[in-house]
């Protein structure tokens, strides 16, 4: 039986008895009031599971409480561009986002941290930092700064390295490159000669068509494929370093947070830690299917030297020592990552490690 409507009949029947038989319902009404709020979204609507995932939280919210507490969803371009939703939620233009938060790097590099930088930790080291590592708390004492608060609402898994017109076999060929890619990995990029650009999501292949840019990373086989970058771009390399496990954050205005009841604010942790995995585990689900199919598309698939991978991860940890050493927010922040990431790969190689390679050997054997 529904629980208010259980208290509301007991109450009139009276099986609850004094003060408690009077006071349960109002009470109960009193702690879910109507709330309606906007959300922005960084995303387009045709990117459906990242997109998507802010319907999932509202639709989770709107259904705990008898719909008292709706999220209207609006996606990027509607409101406000994919790049300034971050910027509307702060203002109060909109209640709440849903975005990447290094998009905002420029405006000081603290903002990626919780999000994903290049050579930091997999989806699952991230959301055991997050959520047990102190993460979400950290991150929020530099979001209080901003007029937000932020909680993870999604993870990609480890991110494609992207398409490209050309292979890129050595650093060589990363001189003078034009290529999209978020975030301040770019700044990384730059060190070995490529031209990084910030470009929303919906943009991306009118700008790769016209040789406005000359590769892009975006996330990985199912969302790609409905970017249709193949068809312009055909060389499809990977990892994606810059994002070995990316959080999507779900912002709120810091004020129009603090002002919802206690209830409805356990509530909204307790469904953002549920679309947070739930997109994950979309992903896993759809990019195998998605990867067959871009290959038989004509998609070829390059994975990046070690060359690539070795300068690439030198040229960081140089940007995160100038970062450290200017940014005492950025240098607490990420030292409580670059901790965990000793443990976690420590760890990580020894159980899954291994019994993942097992596996993957049977799989290329033909025996799975």
């Amino acid at each position: 039986m529904d629980r208010r409507s259980f208290l509301t009949k007991a109450a009139v029947g009276g099986t609850l008895g004094g003060a408690a038989a009077t006071l349960a319902a109002p009470a109960l009404a009193q702690s879910m009031p109507k709330v309606t709020w906007r959300l922005t979204s960084s995303f387009p609507k045709s990117l459906d599971t990242i997109y998507g995932a802010a319907e999932v939280l509202s639709q989770m919210l709107s259904e705990a409480t008898d719909g008292n507490f709706q999220i209207q969803v609006f996606a990027a371009g509607e409101i406000v561009g994919g790049l300034q939703a971050a910027d509307a939620a702060a203002a109060g233009t909109v209640e709440a986002c849903h975005t990447v938060a290094y998009y905002y790097w420029g405006k000081d590099p603290t903002w990626a941290l919780a999000a994903d930088v290049p050579f930091a930790l997999n989806a699952r080291g991230m959301n055991a930092w997050q959520y047990h590592g102190g993460g979400i708390d950290l991150y929020n004492e530099f979001m209080a700064t901003q007029g937000l608060f932020a909680l993870p609402g999604g993870n990609t898994g480890a991110q494609m390295g992207g398409w490209f017109r050309k292979e890129i076999n050595t650093v060589a060929d990363m001189k003078g490159l034009k290529m999209r890619v978020g975030g301040f990995a770019g700044k990384v990029m730059e060190r070995l000669g490529v031209v990084p650009q910030q470009i929303a999501g919906g943009d991306i292949y009118p700008a790769l068509e016209k040789g406005t840019i000359d590769g892009t990373e975006w996330v990985g086989p199912y969302d790609d494929e409905k970017l249709g970058f193949y068809k312009v771009a055909p060389y499809y390399y990977y990892p994606g370093w810059w994002e070995g496990g990316p959080t999507v954050h779900f912002m709120f205005n810091k004020a129009a947070y603090e002002g919802l009841p206690k209830v409805y604010q356990s509530l909204l942790h307790t469904a953002c830690q549920a679309t947070d995995a739930d997109m994950l585990q979309k992903y896993d689900w759809k990019n195998p299917k998605a990867l067959k199919s871009l290959i038989a598309n004509g998609a070829q698939l390059r994975p990046f030297s070690q060359e690539i991978l070795s300068a690439c991860f030198d040229a960081a940890n140089e940007v995160y020592a100038e970062m450290e050493a200017t940014n005492p927010m950025f240098k607490k922040i990420w030292g409580s990552i670059k901790d965990f990431r000793a443990e976690h790969y420590l760890w990580a190689q020894v159980a899954d490690y291994n019994y993942d390679t097992f596996m993957m050997i049977q799989q290329r054997a033909g025996k799975l």
